[in-house]
């Protein structure tokens, strides 16, 4: 009888083939706040992102910028939840979060502005604020009733006001306070929204054009908060029109063009990069 040790049966070989999903995965270290891999966007036969792979290191401030139409902020959209990706990948502290509906991917700490400020008109500038922050107790009605619960509710709601307070002090909003949202000036609306966002206590913060229509004052007043928080190890993702804001203010750069991404670099090698010169006609970059 021979001694040679029999063959295992199939099913006790050990897996050696993940997933190509599962693969990316693997890729993706978990101290990296933001990867976009292979990011796809169509809408009917229009493709709007077309293949766009990038990385945001934690703790920068990462600009985004390409030609009108370069795919920006459907890129934003699809990062953080607005839009189901057709195809690719997006991880948030490596974890996939691909197709996670916005709330989800704020629960995470991935949150963001938009273009236009979304604020709650009738609310007053401090409810606004205080509204932010996510799973408060109060939100629950037996908590907001039942004798017990509700010490736990006006103690929670106590330490949000507070809260709020300092953070419109932040951002020279303590003056309107009692004002309502909808009374505010543009400029005033987008320090607003920043500070609604801060209150949700983010890991990281995608700006879609947080400059575009605020005064000169206010917007030195913005970009000083935002640089202020990045220092305190907050992460940015910032799409501005304004290339003198991006080329001074960003490192890295991030440019796209027809829903690709065509160049990522210091500000130095984005104005020298000849692609990103044609891309944009030939303009001062």
């Amino acid at each position: 009888m021979s001694n040679a040790p029999s063959a295992k049966a199939p099913e006790e070989l050990p897996e050696t083939d993940d997933s190509p999903t599962e693969k990316a995965a693997q890729q993706v270290p978990s101290s990296l706040p933001l990867r976009v891999d292979g990011l796809v966007k169509r809408f009917g036969g229009i493709t709007a992102v077309d293949g766009a792979s990038f990385e945001v290191e934690e703790g920068s401030l990462t600009g985004l910028i390409g030609p009108n139409g370069a795919g920006k902020s459907t890129t934003f959209n699809c990062i953080t939840g607005v839009h189901e990706p057709t195809d690719g990948h997006v991880y948030f502290k490596g974890e996939d979060i691909t197709g996670y509906a916005p709330h989800e991917i704020a629960q995470r700490g991935l949150v963001r502005t938009f273009q236009i400020a979304r604020e709650l008109e009738e609310m007053t500038v401090l409810e606004n604020v205080m509204l932010a922050p996510q799973r408060q107790l109060g939100e629950s009605l037996w908590r907001s009733v039942a004798p017990g619960a509700r010490r736990a509710v006006i103690e929670q709601e106590r330490e949000v006001r507070e809260r709020a307070w300092e953070t419109l002090e932040l951002f020279e909003l303590d003056h309107v306070a009692h004002q309502y949202a909808g009374e505010l000036s543009g400029g005033q609306r987008k320090l607003l929204e920043m500070a609604r966002v801060l209150m949700t206590d983010p890991d990281m913060v995608l700006l879609d054009e947080p400059l575009a229509g605020v005064n000169p004052t206010l917007e030195e007043k913005l970009l000083e908060r935002i640089h202020a928080l990045r220092d305190d190890g907050y992460t940015f993702l910032l799409v501005e029109h304004d290339m003198d804001i991006i080329m001074e203010n960003c490192d890295p750069i991030i440019v796209m063009h027809q829903g690709k991404v065509l160049a990522t670099g210091d500000a130095e090698s984005i104005r020298e990069n000849e692609a990103v010169i044609d891309a944009y006609l030939g303009e001062d970059i």
